[in-house]
């Protein structure tokens, strides 16, 4: 037995786990879009798993980004520079599922 998850039960179940904090309303809704998409493309319906999608997804901003996975941002002058580093480092190491006003969304389970 399937249940149609829309993304305001999606919101909720994150907010029964006590995980909504950990992504946040704009990184959500990025991270449902994304799998959403994930379905249609594949044409496989997947379950609701909120402590599965929190091992493999982050939502971080650039500096904690920056620090996780040791990317060197000394020759960044600008905001805009360590910004473009770091989503060139997540491109070529993982997906990045959305970008946010705090950061970025990204499969952390590389």
């Amino acid at each position: 037995m399937k249940q149609t998850v829309n993304f305001e039960s999606f919101m909720q179940a994150f907010y029964t786990y006590n995980r909504y904090e950990q992504f946040g309303y704009e990184a959500l809704k990025a991270l449902f879009d994304y799998l959403e998409e994930i379905e249609k493309s594949t044409g496989t319906e997947m379950d609701l798993d909120v402590i599965a999608i929190c091992c493999d997804y982050s939502h971080d901003g650039v500096i904690e980004i920056a620090n996780n996975y040791h990317i060197d941002l000394s020759d960044c002058a600008e905001a805009e520079d360590r910004v473009d580093v770091v989503r060139d480092w997540l491109n070529e190491h993982t997906i990045i599922v959305g970008e946010t006003d705090e950061g970025f969304v990204y499969c952390s389970a590389f």
